[in-house]
């Protein structure tokens, strides 16, 4: 008896239907075919201690299962209980006529109970725009599955239900939650807030514009400064996330599998901080099987990386090109995929080895021929893709003993939303561009004019500093940034000698 249930496949951040053909013949064998990885091909171990634990079986006939289309490589444990439950229709063990309106994925404990899968966001997407009835999943998925609406998510712990659900028509409970509500409900106090922080009003507002034009930003100071305290505050006043920026995170977090059971829409922006041993591989994405990197992981939030020198060059230096396009494409023989990746980067470094550099209070100075060394494992194309390079200097003692708190990162939040607001009406007909840091030279040109009197001292600073055309870019965006912050509708000579203090790693005192 030839029957067909459906499962899904996931590539990059999409999904494709597998139709799964299972055929019950006279004979003896167990064909798995269709291009399946080794976690397939272990399936039927599975299966078939799943089954006898709940008093079915695997016939003792010739089965042959074919996952099309043939030609697609497919991975994972995750067809585990499609297999089995097209197993026990083929045989006749249990009768499910609609079994073809729905998309079934599981991986199959011993004891029949269901373990969670990877990427239920997308496949649950994918079951809607294909006009399936229902998606059939583990429990601990099911309410990430069901942020997609007009679709039926039914959550199980077991294969038991499922065979009870299609054989004696014991309902599923679906599971339903309302999007929206839960987007906006989950958006709460932020763990880290700006007003613990102590003195340090200039790296404040520096953060306060990087936020504001989503600018990538390089903090330089000596160890215990508070470099990765203020990182870590930078998500604290960042816009909230919209409910379509929600999804596309979501949407990537459930490739790799990090959303947590029983969790739904992600509402919070990530802040992803790998280790400097990181591959380029794992920061970038890839792999046989091309998985996200961190850097896809951080889209639409903040990535990370503390002591900048100490990650290997070639890490780096494979950031240069999605930091321009907000995208990795990762090619293979067979197929191509692509991962967003629009993130804001936060660096963080020492002056020197000895991370005192430019110090009169400390003997841990290192010389120019080191220093030199140093920095330049940084290249000067990749600092070049960093809008503000800012020095942090440890806070004196007088600073850190007052009792009186800072400003509260809602309060600065409220800024940067303002200065968004006028962002988005500025780049309301683009598609690609929403907020100053994604300008290209067409947006600069338009709305990055310049005064005689702002003209020269730009001009002034570029010669002085020797700085890029690249460089120079920058500088447009951060002033149109600053302007946009007290709601100035022309760039003033103030905002641009604002920008240029933040091109510290362009002065000759620390490359020259």
């Amino acid at each position: 008896m030839l029957t067909k249930v459906y499962g899904s496949a996931v590539f990059g951040v999409e999904a494709t239907t597998i139709t799964v053909e299972v055929n019950v013949d006279s004979g003896v064998g167990y064909h798995l075919v269709g291009l399946p990885d080794n976690a397939i091909k272990e399936s039927n171990y599975r299966i078939a201690a799943a089954l006898q634990n709940k008093d079915y079986k695997i016939p003792g006939k010739k089965i042959t299962l074919n996952m099309a289309p043939a030609d697609m490589r497919k991975e994972g444990s995750a067809y585990d209980l499609t297999l089995a439950i097209g197993i026990l229709v083929a045989s006749g063990q249990i009768k499910a006529d609609d079994v073809d309106k729905y998309i079934i994925m599981g991986e199959l404990s011993l004891d029949g109970g269901l373990q969670p899968i990877r990427g239920a966001l997308p496949i649950s997407i994918k079951a809607r725009e294909e006009g399936f009835k229902g998606f059939i999943l583990p429990l601990q998925n099911a309410k990430e599955a069901a942020i997609v609406n007009d679709i039926d998510v039914y959550g199980i712990e077991n294969i038991k239900q499922v065979i009870d659900f299609f054989d004696k028509g014991i309902p599923l409970e679906p599971t339903i939650i309302d999007t929206r509500k839960e987007f906006y409900e989950s958006l709460e106090n932020p763990e880290f807030d700006f007003a613990d922080v102590k003195g340090q009003e200039t790296i404040k507002r520096c953060m306060e514009i990087a936020a504001a034009g989503g600018h990538n930003i390089i903090l330089i100071g000596p160890p215990g400064s508070g470099k990765t305290m203020l990182a870590k505050r930078l998500p604290s006043i960042l816009p909230p996330m919209t409910l379509m920026e929600a999804l596309e995170t979501t949407k990537i977090h459930s490739v790799v599998g990090r959303i947590k059971n029983n969790s739904g829409l992600m509402s919070q922006r990530p802040f992803r901080s790998p280790h400097h041993t990181i591959s380029d591989v794992a920061l970038v994405g890839g792999g046989t099987y091309p998985q996200p990197g961190e850097i896809s992981m951080s889209h639409n939030g903040v990535l990370f990386l503390d002591e900048l020198p100490e990650f290997k060059r070639t890490v780096l230096e494979v950031m240069r090109q999605p930091l321009e396009d907000r995208e990795v494409t990762i090619s293979r023989a067979r197929f191509t995929v692509t991962y967003p990746s629009s993130f804001m980067l936060v660096a963080s470094m020492n002056p020197s080895p000895s991370g005192y550099f430019n110090d009169p209070d400390s003997p841990m100075t290192s010389s120019p021929a080191e220093m030199q060394r140093y920095l330049g494992k940084v290249s000067g194309p990749l600092l070049d893709r960093i809008d503000l390079h800012i020095e942090v200097t440890p806070v004196p003692f007088e600073k850190l003993s007052e009792e009186r708190r800072g400003e509260l990162s809602k309060v600065i939040r409220e800024r940067v939303i303002a200065a968004r607001d006028i962002q988005t009406k500025r780049f309301e007909e683009s598609e690609k561009v929403h907020y100053n840091a994604q300008m290209g030279v067409k947006q600069i040109r338009a709305h990055c004019k310049l005064s005689k009197e702002s003209m020269d001292l730009l001009k002034t600073a570029m010669e002085k500093l020797n700085l890029s055309a690249r460089a120079y870019d920058r500088i447009l965006k951060v002033s149109r940034t600053i302007a946009d912050l007290t709601a100035a509708k022309d760039i003033l000579p103030e905002h641009i000698a604002e920008a240029i203090q933040y091109r510290s790693l362009d002065r000759d005192g620390w490359l020259g």
